[in-house]
């Protein structure tokens, strides 16, 4: 594993400096984005970096954290610090995950197997999509014993739920987290006015088109249909087909030939989510899995205790990075509200707005188990493929120690609101 310990990794930066080298990915949050959109195309760049609407929810959540100060002790023995957490029977070396990106092959060819192996490199977990690039077996690979959850979208079709969720017991998931706020896809302008769907064109689509009860069912309405629908033949057109082909199982000149790659992505846009989904659902999921279940998106106390009820095994608090409600609450606000209305009950995951190690300290002190990292890694992805998500990974892991140390504490569990103030 490598040593993310602060020290160690800033000496390592300065002595490559010595040497005439600069990091390969930009330090600071602000230089690696300006950096990400000069190589990443604009459709890459809308879906990664876009919000709803006008985009007040993306700021609401970086606003969040400058409501809150670190006030740091002095004067105490830093000298060992301790960043581990644990979470559902795991020792983790730090309390950050790699959060779910659909799509993530828009940044950088690869995903989502090379994020899974940089992810494996720090022990970190990384959580896979199920709007992935890869199938989720195929990453697991590239992660070994190193840990690993599965986020699932709730499909109209149980029996796709049910396969997804034995194919994350099998490859040894340590958890599952359930969606909930994107049972709908919310409005977003910069994917709007660019006509980008990247699931239209096959992309983000593996998970499905890897699962047999997602072919069969691929298959029925292919032998239900009298004949395919007319479609419109242009330039775009034919670049969609060669994408939908190009993605789907099996020899490219077969699918050229078959109705099956364009049937599939026909198929994902009307069952992959359910708009209808309830808490009946939510509580039938400790029939259908032995796994620990998280719920992501919940931002109202309520709906937290109401999880307790249902039995969950922790909650991931998250406005899906300001990509749904526009004028949405902030993550870390709700947070607050939750964390005292659960109490200490569950682990509690705070996603959305995470951009250094100073915001893991403060979402950790206003109480947070742990923390997923979204849009970074992904730029760092763009930047420098894997090596670009290890190395913005374990930055943000390195300032976190620092930040930990330098404000007199040696322990995630002696972060608590005492280090804070409001601003």
């Amino acid at each position: 594993m490598t040593d993310n310990r602060g020290r160690a990794r800033q000496n390592a930066i300065y002595r490559a400096g010595v040497l005439g080298r600069k990091p390969a990915v930009p330090t600071s949050f602000d230089q690696l984005e300006r950096a990400a959109k000069r190589v990443m195309s604009p459709k890459a760049w809308a879906y990664v970096h876009g919000g709803a609407g006008l985009g007040g929810t993306m700021r609401a959540n970086r606003e969040a954290f400058d409501r809150w100060q670190i006030v740091p002790r002095v004067l105490r023995d830093v000298s060992s610090r301790d960043t581990g957490v644990e979470l559902f029977g795991r020792s983790l070396p730090s309390p950050v995950l790699l959060a779910p990106v659909g799509a993530a092959e828009l940044a950088h060819p690869g995903a989502d197997v090379a994020i899974a192996s940089a992810a494996a490199e720090l022990g970190v977990p990384y959580i896979f999509s199920s709007q992935g690039c890869a199938p989720m077996e195929e990453s697991a690979a590239a992660m070994g014993d190193s840990p690993r959850w599965y986020q699932l979208y709730w499909s109209t079709d149980d029996d796709l739920v049910d396969s997804f969720l034995a194919r994350a017991e099998a490859i040894e998931a340590d958890a599952v987290v359930v969606t909930l706020d994107t049972t709908m896809l919310g409005w977003r302008p910069e994917d709007l006015d660019l006509g980008s769907l990247p699931f239209a064109q096959g992309q983000g689509i593996a998970q499905y088109t890897s699962d047999p009860v997602f072919l069969r069912i691929v298959r029925e309405r292919i032998a239900a249909a009298a004949e395919s629908a007319p479609v419109e033949v242009t330039l775009g057109a034919v670049k969609s087909l060669l994408s939908m082909t190009k993605r789907y199982p099996g020899r490219f000149l077969d699918n050229i030939r078959s109705p099956e790659p364009r049937a599939a992505v026909e198929t994902f846009l009307d069952i992959y989510s359910r708009p209808s989904l309830g808490w009946a659902d939510i509580e039938s999921l400790r029939e259908r899995t032995s796994l620990p279940v998280l719920l992501k998106g919940v931002l109202h106390p309520d709906d937290a205790r109401r999880a307790i009820d249902a039995g969950v095994g922790g909650l991931v608090v998250s406005n899906h990075g300001g990509r749904q409600v526009d004028g949405s609450i902030s993550a870390l606000d709700a947070l607050v509200d939750i964390a005292e209305a659960v109490d200490g009950r569950i682990p509690l995951v705070l996603d959305s707005g995470i951009r250094s190690g100073a915001d893991v300290f403060k979402a950790i002190a206003l109480g947070a188990s742990a923390v997923t990292l979204g849009r970074p890694h992904l730029y760092g992805f763009a930047l420098g493929g894997r090596d670009g998500v290890r190395d913005v990974t374990a930055n943000l892991l390195a300032e976190f120690d620092l930040t930990m140390g330098l404000s007199g504490l040696t322990s995630v569990a002696e972060i608590d609101r005492s280090a804070l103030r409001r601003a």
